[in-house]
């Protein structure tokens, strides 16, 4: 682009968008668009910008302007229910979710296009759990313009759609709750009712309920029926590590295989899921009831979207596993288990 002094400006066309930034009012807006017609009425303005100069586009045929080098990535980085800007603004393009669902990112190749350092793609992390029209992104090159073969090294690393979003599949559950002291009414069952208002945020409807003792083969049997109609399964109660928690072993008879048996998150370290068929069944320990969040709550959007989720995703969950049990809680918008 080339650099023009505002009192020689008056009649050319401004080669970028111009931003405003006013602390005393608390706008960052953009005050003037590519392309705008500089007349002098506008010198003022430009002059209380900050501004003593412009730049004009030349059309250099070996640079890319930002607005053209957004309009040329959006596209190719939008994969499965992912919208964008159709026009950029400040050499910005937004991206969004076109539906509730688990935000994905190839992290590999989001690395490669930032470690160009021209250009700018911040995302939300992998797995984050998102409603229809979540901004997840934003794509910018960061100078006012670059060379077109930076671009090509982006779209190099773009064959294939960088971000996507996976609807929740699951969308009947099936919620178990085990001991005697529940079964015989001596202590109120507060989990079926916390576990439903969990899963009421992602549309999942609870079809079925049951209080049961513990009885391993009674437990066994009502996984069994459960499985038959639900898309996943909630055992609780009997998960811990007492001699006498028998659901896990109910779990097992039930014919369901276990990923792991146990995870490293705290708190929910007895977080446990395993699956009978594709069927989904989680024993889920009383943690669940004291905290906010817990294992449970980092794992379900991946569950809800249909994962098996790798055995090693568990192992890799401890880094940032443990939770800063905040006063006030803000999960899923905190560090606590990010990208797991």
């Amino acid at each position: 682009m080339r650099k023009v002094s505002l009192e020689n400006a008056v009649g050319l066309r401004l080669g970028h968008d111009i931003t405003e930034v006013n602390t005393t009012k608390k706008i960052k807006h953009r005050a003037f668009k590519r392309g705008h017609l500089i007349t002098s009425e506008d010198i003022g303005r430009l002059h209380d910008l900050g501004k003593h100069s412009i730049f004009v586009w030349d059309g250099d045929s070996d640079e890319i302007h930002e607005d053209d080098a957004a309009k040329t990535v959006a596209p190719l980085v939008a994969g499965k229910n992912i919208r964008f800007d159709s026009d950029p603004s400040e050499g910005k393009i937004s991206f969004y979710a076109t539906c509730q669902g688990l935000f994905k990112v190839d992290v590999e190749r989001l690395y490669n296009i930032n470690s160009l350092e021209i250009p700018s793609l911040p995302t939300l992390h992998t797995n984050f759990p998102v409603k229809k029209d979540k901004q997840v992104a934003a794509f910018r090159i960061i100078p006012l313009t670059c060379e077109r073969s930076i671009i090509e090294k982006i779209t190099s690393n773009l064959a294939q759609p960088l971000l996507w979003v996976e609807p929740f599949r699951f969308k009947q559950a099936g919620i178990i709750v085990t001991g005697n002291e529940v079964y015989e009414g001596r202590i109120k069952d507060s989990f079926i009712p916390k576990l439903t208002q969990t899963l009421q945020q992602y549309e999942v409807k609870v079809l079925e309920t049951a209080v049961l003792p513990d009885k391993r083969d009674r437990i066994s049997a009502v996984i069994q029926n459960f499985s038959a109609t639900c898309d996943i399964i909630f055992v609780t109660g009997g998960t811990s590590v007492d001699p006498d928690d028998v659901t896990v072993g109910a779990l097992l008879d039930a014919g369901v295989k276990y990923e792991v048996k146990g995870n490293p998150i705290q708190p929910g370290n007895n977080f446990t899921v395993g699956y009978k068929g594709d069927i989904a069944v989680c024993a889920v320990p009383a943690a669940s009831l004291f905290f906010q969040a817990t294992a449970l709550d980092i794992f379900l959007p991946r569950l809800l979207a249909g994962e098996k989720i790798p055995r090693e995703d568990f192992h890799r969950a401890g880094h940032g596993g443990l939770c800063h049990f905040c006063r006030v809680c803000q999960f899923p918008v905190c560090p606590f288990a990010i990208g797991s």
